[in-house]
């Protein structure tokens, strides 16, 4: 039975749990710091400096623009949503179209790399089973040859490379790499307890359904019941939630943690309940030959579905756009940017424009638009986050479970790796060679302004320094297998969920046009940064460019 929340029981327990976090016995493992010698690598993180021009009077952006271009479609942003965009375009046979992106590459938090050894990712790297009523996103996936058809019963099926293989994943506590990364090996009965008794509540919610026959938590968020009995969930945050139901343990504590940092960049402290219990309840994917729970995954993560929309519109793609000005005038939208690699400044004249970019790069080049003033950009918050890709010269030892697609470390600051070569076909023949391993750290144990500062002001030597203290703690030689490590600092990772923000009128009327000349994609008008919501919020603004919501 889903309890009422109870702010009194809150107050009761919150000490005592918060506490509970750090009880020595269920602390990792600990190893001490290891100096370390100089290792081979950098920080990439993106054009940041550059974009923070936009916060300047650069001098070019006072000059006449050089060159005037024309076209009916302009869309500023090309991470999933600005390619989502592009891509709806392309399908309706829009051929007056330019995309425009800062970066030498698109793809956002969805970014790739490579080096001699292999594929990896940047950021998001895994795509859960869509939902059968997500039907543009199954589209997608079949005009790819992800699935490569469907069952009588409607089910897809997937081609099998597409799925993680096995083994999916690993939690090293208590000094022992186990399967799963729930808390089992070593936990109390009692905390074992109240982990499946959550496990079922989030069952529950995740069949639930409204009075208006929608479901309580789905994607895109927009589609979820307006009952005000889940919309109220937003107004208190995962940790209040938790402990209203008499969920205590620092063991469960600790999970749910992890999960709100795995796809918000948020604590449990500072998580919407709505956006919490989403997490575990906003997904129902079924497939013909994959159970429930199966991933969807590449060396690259997500950089391979954006490699896919990118191939559809590339001709349309131009990098290196550094926007700085957008304004109608008449029946045009003016949008001037920087040509970063001719350092000219160039105009565009649009018919229509569509934002596919987050709203804090839309609150500097955007600055006039009614509803849209200090207080609706201050509801926004960003998680920064560091993605550091290690490459290792053998595999690493070993207690339990073996190496897993994706690795976490109880009570790490971090979440873990992602081991990039799993889903080659000779993947037991790969973990005897060179590794990469994707490690994923998002800063959220402090106010973001501050943990975005402090990020940008460590060296790569600094950074090494704390991702090899933080690893140690499982693998002892570590230190002296590591050849190179990059990294990657993203400053803006992904919208926070706070409390009251995902079902706030702000959020609600992010997404509205303006001037029927101006529209807005991004994942963060949904207050998820995730690849399904994002692929959505580019459809969506671009049926409403077109006029053809419906269609």
């Amino acid at each position: 039975m889903i309890g009422p929340f109870s702010r009194r029981s809150f107050f009761r327990k919150s000490a005592a749990a918060l506490a509970g976090l750090t009880l020595p016995g269920m602390l990792t493992e600990c190893a001490p710091a290891t100096k370390l010698t100089k290792v081979a690598g950098e920080i990439k993180g993106g054009a940041a400096s550059l974009g923070h021009k936009l916060r300047g009077e650069h001098a070019l952006f006072k000059q006449a623009p050089s060159q005037i271009l024309n076209y009916e479609y302009v869309i500023v942003g090309g991470g999933v949503a600005g390619l989502s965009a592009a891509r709806w375009l392309q399908k309706n046979n829009i051929d007056s179209c330019c995309l425009l992106e800062l970066e030498s590459h698109v793809g956002g938090n969805a970014a790739s790399g490579k080096n001699e050894v292999s594929s990896y990712p940047w950021g998001a790297h895994y795509l859960p089973l869509p939902n059968l009523d997500q039907e543009e996103l199954l589209k997608f996936l079949q005009e790819t040859e992800v699935i490569t058809g469907f069952n009588e019963q409607g089910l897809p099926f997937y081609n099998e490379y597409h799925l993680c293989f096995d083994p999916k994943e690993r939690l090293y506590i208590n000094g022992y790499w186990q399967d799963s990364l729930i808390p089992h090996f070593g936990v109390p009965e009692e905390d074992q307890q109240q982990i499946a008794t959550f496990l079922k509540l989030m069952d529950t919610y995740r069949k639930l359904q409204g009075s208006d026959g929608k479901y309580a938590f789905t994607l895109p968020v927009e589609n979820s019941s307006q009952d005000k009995e889940f919309l109220e969930l937003d107004q208190v945050t995962m940790l209040d939630y938790l402990l209203s139901q008499q969920l205590d343990s620092p063991y469960l504590h600790w999970y749910v943690e992890y999960c709100c940092r795995d796809d918000y960049g948020t604590a449990l402290k500072d998580t919407s309940a709505w956006a919490g219990i989403h997490y575990f309840a906003a997904r129902r994917g079924v497939a013909a030959n994959a159970e429930t729970n199966t991933v969807l995954t590449w060396p690259e993560g997500n950089g391979w579905l954006v490699k896919q929309l990118h191939k559809l519109i590339q001709s349309k793609v131009c990098t290196g756009a550094l926007v700085y000005t957008i304004a109608t005038e008449g029946e045009a939208v003016h949008i001037d940017f920087l040509d970063v690699k001719s350092h000219t400044t160039k105009r565009i004249q649009a018919k229509k424009c569509i934002m596919a970019s987050p709203q804090f790069v839309n609150q500097r080049l955007l600055p006039e638009i009614p509803l849209r003033d200090q207080n609706f950009y201050s509801m926004y918050s960003y998680s920064p986050w560091v993605v550091a890709n290690l490459t290792l010269s053998k595999p690493m030892e070993r207690k339990g479970s073996p190496l897993s697609w994706d690795n976490v470390i109880y009570q790490s600051p971090a979440l873990g790796y992602v081991h990039a070569r799993h889903q080659q076909l000779n993947s037991h023949a790969a973990q005897q060679e060179k590794l990469v391993l994707t490690y994923y750290w998002p800063l959220a144990d402090k106010d973001p302004k501050i943990a975005r500062r402090e990020a940008l002001q460590k060296g790569h030597d600094e950074w090494i320094q704390l991702i090899m203290d933080d690893l140690t703690k499982a693998h002892k030689n570590i230190a002296q297998v590591v050849e190179k490590v990059d990294i990657w600092l993203w400053g803006h990772g992904m919208v926070r969920p706070t409390p009251g923000f995902i079902w706030s009128e702000t959020r609600k009327k992010a997404s509205m046009p303006f001037d029927n000349k101006i529209y807005f994609a991004h994942s963060d008008l949904g207050g998820v940064s995730l690849f399904e919501e994002a692929f959505y919020q580019g459809i969506r603004a671009a049926k409403e460019a077109l006029g053809s919501i419906a269609s």
